[in-house]
């Protein structure tokens, strides 16, 4: 029997709730909804704040130590505004909900979901911290690392990464890999103590689906981005010593004239730079990662000055580094020159955060519209449509208005693949 009360509005509501289920990366990290845009709506180029938690030094001395409390927040640019459009008639609109939704909603909403995936995945640039071997899969499970046995170990490295960076286990770390890596961990996981659930799901259906495995839920996602290392050449040194709080860094020794030598989210270390716990401030005894943040080229005498995250911090709360660099102390690059290598990414929920916002309503001119809103899923959805006389179709189009930010580049890292 055909449902007779198919409405824009409950197409909007099931559009909402099919993205939400399709959705794989993003149901991992933080979702703001920022309802001060929910009377009048936003616009492309709104902004929204987001406060970042504040860092405090323990003081050991009796006597009182003055230290201002300067709170933080970042700006976060509404700038992404992703749609689907759907085409149908006045008789499709006496389907029940359920037909109109398997015909026209889900495979909408599954290329939407599959789009907002892939900019959350493309903000692994901003993390420093990676382990693995890049152009290498993790391959399986014998806990030692060598070419062949790669998998728990890359894994098992990656906690451990982010136990040193103070990442928290609360329950809200993810684990996301590409197809292969998640083939091959499926098959490396078999033959240890599992339920017999998650075995049978893991069986079933060829993924980690969510299980919890080293304190992280695992899931596939096939939109994992492909890193490039630069092309390289030289023998990189750092030339002369940056000032606290650095993030650019002069480099020497260089292939001279050629660009570019570093990509952006290409990583390397410094020699005698360690890394820090961000809460005891005590040396992890690891190299401390650094990030490109923008393309290089040298010069014609082979220098060239490398944009940087972490800044070079070795004092105060925001202590990143044991020592800032040496003089000629040398540059050692994560990964041979021209590799490809996917990202998987380990995360906590505060790593990346979606800020969504209310679009304006268009209706005052003319378009029929309906606007669902929810905080608990951090999504706000338009859909919009106009009958066109010249084909007697029901044009929709059903819009989302977000900006993504990386809010906190130690709490996630990067296993190579």
């Amino acid at each position: 029997m055909a449902n007779t009360l198919l409405t824009l509005g409950g197409v909007t509501r099931r559009s909402l709730m099919v993205l939400e289920n399709k959705l794989v990366a993003t149901k991992f990290i933080n979702r703001e909804y920022d309802d001060r845009f929910a009377v009048g709506g936003a616009k492309i180029g709104a902004s929204v704040t987001v406060r970042l938690p504040n860092q405090y030094l323990v003081t050991a001395s009796i006597p009182f130590v003055d230290a201002d409390t300067v709170e933080e927040g970042v700006i976060i640019t509404i700038n992404q505004q992703p749609h689907v459009s759907m085409n149908f008639t006045q008789q499709d609109y006496s389907l029940s909900i359920d037909e109109f939704s398997d015909r026209y909603i889900v495979p909408a909403m599954a290329e939407l979901a599959n789009y907002i995936d892939r900019l959350i995945l493309a903000e692994y640039w901003n993390f420093y911290n990676t382990v693995g071997t890049p152009g290498t899969t993790p391959a399986s499970t014998a806990g030692v690392p060598s070419t062949a046995n790669l998998a728990l170990f890359a894994y098992g490295q990656a906690m451990a990464k982010a136990d040193f960076e103070a990442m928290p286990r609360d329950g809200n770390r993810s684990i996301i890999i590409e197809p292969t890596a998640n083939i091959m961990l499926v098959s490396a996981l078999s033959g240890l103590f599992q339920s017999s659930t998650a075995i049978a799901d893991q069986y079933e259906q060829g993924t980690m689906g969510g299980n919890a495995t080293f304190g992280a839920k695992f899931s596939m996602d096939q939109n994992i981005a492909v890193h490039t290392v630069g092309p390289l050449g030289g023998v990189p040194l750092v030339d002369g010593v940056p000032a606290q709080g650095a993030t650019t860094l002069l480099t020497k020794g260089w292939t001279p004239a050629a660009a570019p030598r570093l990509t952006p989210a290409g990583g390397f270390t410094i020699g005698g730079v360690n890394s820090v716990n961000p809460r005891s401030r005590v040396s992890t005894g690891q190299l401390r990662q650094f990030v490109v943040t923008a393309d290089v080229s040298s010069s014609a005498g082979g220098a060239v000055t490398i944009a940087i995250a972490p800044a070079l911090q070795s004092t105060g709360a925001k202590q990143t580094v044991t020592a800032l660099p040496a003089d000629n102390a040398a540059l050692t690059v994560l990964g041979a020159a021209s590799t490809l290598t996917p990202q998987n990414l380990l995360l906590h929920k505060d790593a990346i955060t979606l800020a969504c916002v209310d679009m304006v309503d268009p209706s005052p001119y003319g378009v029929k519209a309906s606007r669902v809103s929810s905080k608990k899923l951090g999504i706000s959805m338009l859909c919009a449509q106009q009958y066109d006389i010249n084909d007697t179709v029901i044009r929709t189009r059903i819009d989302v208005l977000f900006g993504i930010k990386t809010l906190r580049a130690s709490m996630g890292v990067r296993v190579a693949g």
